[in-house]
């Protein structure tokens, strides 16, 4: 390919129309739904998590940790964009917030995975750990507030970065439902320019640089918690 041509298609797909300002603006669409799902699956997925270790004084599991399997068990078996697509044309049809939508719906879906994050995470601690609390006169809340709870989060936060960037990448997603996120803003060009290579590359691009940021930042806390732990 001529470089008069490679600079053609580039100005048709990022310049002409002031297109660039497009792909920000669905950037911005894509971050406001992946924050919003992200901070609602942590909140749903904390209160499972707790709910799915929850047990009877004799050992069996509660009600509560039976409607934490159900809820995991059918969000993880059924396709995420299957999920969008009912709340958005069934459940939530009468709404027109597609932004407040597809956040909800991607929040409950990452929920049943951060569950499962954090369920492991303070099962990781020691027994010693809560049996010490115990041992000096704590409550089942005040040892696991002050002595699990703690050491857990070390477990469960990179596995919750990571998550985060695979709902980041979910999230493509939504313009199954009308939202003009940053990939259909580059179908949308695409569909313009006739050229489907240089705007879906470039919204890859967008993507990969997000990404390699968050995982870069990823991995400056881990050595800072590594650090932490030999001190």
């Amino acid at each position: 390919m001529e470089q008069s041509e490679i600079i053609r298609k580039l100005t048709a797909a990022f310049i002409t129309g002031e297109r660039w300002k497009l792909y920000l603006r669905g950037l911005g669409i894509t971050m406001q739904v992946a924050v919003m799902a992200a901070v609602l699956g942590v909140i749903i997925g904390t209160a499972a998590a707790f709910m799915k270790i929850s047990v009877r004084k004799n050992g069996k599991k509660t009600i509560l940790a039976h409607i934490a399997n159900i809820y995991i068990d059918i969000i993880r078996g059924t396709p995420s964009v299957l999920q969008v697509m009912i709340m958005y044309f069934a459940i939530l049809s009468s709404s027109n917030n597609g932004i407040l939508i597809a956040g909800l719906s991607f929040g409950i879906n990452s929920g049943a995975y951060v569950a499962e994050i954090i369920r492991a995470g303070i099962l990781a601690v020691d027994k010693g750990q809560t049996e010490a609390g115990r041992s000096l006169g704590l409550s089942n809340f005040q040892t696991m507030y002050n002595i699990v709870i703690p050491q857990a989060f070390k477990n469960v936060l990179p596995p919750l970065v990571n998550e985060f960037i695979v709902l980041l990448k979910e999230t493509a997603i939504v313009g199954y439902v009308g939202l003009s996120d940053l990939t259909r803003v580059a179908s949308q060009i695409a569909s313009k320019t006739y050229d489907f290579f240089t705007p879906m590359i470039g919204a890859a691009v967008i993507y990969f640089v997000i990404i390699k940021i968050l995982t870069k930042l990823l991995e400056r806390l881990e050595r800072r918690m590594r650090r932490s732990d030999n001190r």
